[in-house]
């Protein structure tokens, strides 16, 4: 399969590399302006919290960008990723914390390469290490902002601060969290034939049913944390421990090594704490069911905890502007919604069990919805002869052994089966 660029296409690509530049630079700003609010509220517990929120997440983001760099498979394929590997900076540049603006560079290079002088190559080296940099994005999203949300949340409930502008800003933070998911959800689609790529229907349909079902989570940690904020550290912890083992229990395969597999298995149960995020093949609509459910159970443990101590200390706390148990049923409303919807989306719009393959033509990867991968056929039976145009996991990872490197390869697998 030939692909061909458009100007708009690539002229596309540049500017989305220049406005993941402008949102690095803006994250920066606006955690600077973060702290000094704090600092000038006299918040200085909360304001500790918060850098310390801020520095774990980038040193995680520089761990696995650091680890990803050092793969031994890896191919730097932007001039100036080449040139602070080639002086030996690399491990300085993220020691400084520029791991992931020195991938924006490398992008935003590629792009304009691809731009300039239509290298269908270059766009592809691209688009590749905008995957990456989408997976960064979605670490980034459930170890910084996710909860750096909860902990201006329970400032806010806790200072009985409900004005109209806060209100806006707590759902502006919501959906960036919600479109984060849907950035990532997006750049797998990248795998598929153009007819399957996402439209704006089921983008939307995507977007909202994450913001459903991310909201009420955060929300309800905000409440529990605000009247219970000596417990909401054991509670992640207890639970984070039982999701990380659940990830071990799966058997991933993302990283290269065994302790970049551990770190990335604790990142995805920090993920988990707040969304469901596939990270094997196999049977994922029956983990799916039991993710929702557990879940469910805690949001509905930590809403009725909250409950029952504003009505032992009613008499201290102050009154909330909206009545708590119409609270409770609207979270849970919501919740119900967000199910709901995100069962249309994988009945309507999301692709059914494509194979992946590699067309060895143009050594372009893409997939093709020409059979289901044998891990989620609903029988449970393999056929008797493989046929050539059907992929199990493993076949996947040998036909993709050329191409897109491991941890994508390894991706798109547990996206689709």
């Amino acid at each position: 399969m030939k692909t061909k660029f458009t100007f708009w296409l690539r002229a596309s690509d540049v500017l989305a590399s220049l406005l993941s530049l402008l949102l690095f630079f803006w994250n920066v700003g606006a955690n600077a302006w973060a702290v000094v609010s704090f600092y000038q509220e006299h918040k200085y517990f909360s304001m500790g919290l918060f850098i310390f929120l801020i520095l774990s997440s980038s040193v995680l983001l520089q761990i696995f960008s650091w680890l990803w760099y050092t793969d031994s498979n890896e191919k730097l394929h932007s001039k100036v990723e080449r040139f602070i590997n080639r002086h030996g900076l690399l491990a300085l540049v993220h020691i400084l914390q520029l791991g992931v603006f020195l991938r924006c560079l490398g992008m935003l290079e590629l792009s304009i390469s691809s731009f300039e002088q239509k290298y269908t190559l270059q766009n592809e080296n691209a688009e590749n290490l905008g995957h990456d940099l989408s997976t960064l994005g979605l670490f980034k999203a459930f170890s910084e902002s996710a909860p750096q949300l909860i902990l201006m949340l329970t400032n806010i409930i806790q200072m009985q601060d409900f004005q109209l502008f806060t209100v806006i800003k707590i759902i502006s933070s919501l959906s960036s969290l919600s479109f984060t998911v849907l950035s990532y959800h997006r750049s797998m689609r990248a795998f598929v034939p153009e007819k399957l790529k996402m439209g704006w229907s089921s983008s939307i349909i995507y977007f909202l049913w994450n913001l459903f079902l991310i909201g009420p989570r955060v929300v309800s940690v905000s409440l529990f944390a605000s009247v219970l904020p000596c417990y909401i550290t054991a509670h992640f912890l207890s639970l984070w421990t039982l999701l990380v083992l659940w990830s071990w229990w799966q058997k991933t395969d993302f990283m290269v090594t065994k302790a970049g597999e551990w770190l990335y298995r604790a990142t995805v149960g920090l993920i988990w704490y707040f969304t469901w995020f596939n990270v094997a093949s196999g049977n994922k609509k029956l983990r799916g069911i039991i993710y929702h459910m557990v879940m469910g159970a805690d949001t509905m443990l930590l809403l009725g905890l909250w409950w029952w101590r504003r009505s032992v200390e009613s008499a201290r706390l102050s009154p909330l502007p909206i009545n708590p148990y119409l609270l409770i049923v609207m979270l849970m409303i919501i919740y119900i919604i967000g199910v709901l919807l995100k069962l249309v989306y994988y009945w309507k719009f999301h692709p059914k069990q494509p194979d992946l393959q590699k067309d060895e033509k143009d050594g372009i990867s893409q997939m093709k919805p020409q059979a289901p991968c044998y891990d989620i056929v609903d029988s449970g039976e393999k056929p008797e002869t493989e046929p050539e145009s059907v992929l199990t996991a493993s076949a996947l990872t040998q036909r993709f052994a050329s191409g897109i490197h491991k941890r994508m390869r390894n991706m798109a697998v547990n996206f689709y089966c």
